[in-house]
């Protein structure tokens, strides 16, 4: 049995996920939590927030983050790749860095504006 707490909402639920039971849970609130909990346990995923290096003197660093969530074990990959990206200004809010991040359909994109 995995005991969680759901972040889908600031309730905070204390789940209990029982692997055993085809992974059943319990003590969610609402439906959300129900499909947190067994997405959690089952294959957990998580969106990425990080930086890249950009060629402004002003702005040397750009915000970047996935669009969706990954597999959470391809998080320290996603950031490796991340180490040789150097952005060319202008940069737009919502600018693709990285597309198609491990065929996941989810892509890393620019969390800010810099000219």
């Amino acid at each position: 049995m995995k005991e969680l707490i759901c972040i889908t909402c600031p309730r905070g639920c204390h789940l209990k996920v029982d692997e055993d039971n085809n992974f059943e849970v319990t003590g969610n609130a609402c439906p959300r939590g129900k499909t947190y909990g067994f997405n959690e346990v089952t294959a957990p995923k998580r969106v990425v927030t990080s930086t890249v290096r950009t060629t402004s003197e002003e702005y040397p660093r750009c915000p970047v983050k996935t669009n969706g969530a990954i597999p959470k074990e391809k998080m320290f990959d996603a950031m490796k790749l991340l180490d040789s990206v150097n952005l060319e200004t202008p940069i737009k809010e919502g600018d693709t860095v990285i597309k198609n991040l491990f065929e996941t359909g989810v892509d890393f994109v620019a969390c800010k504006s810099i000219d």
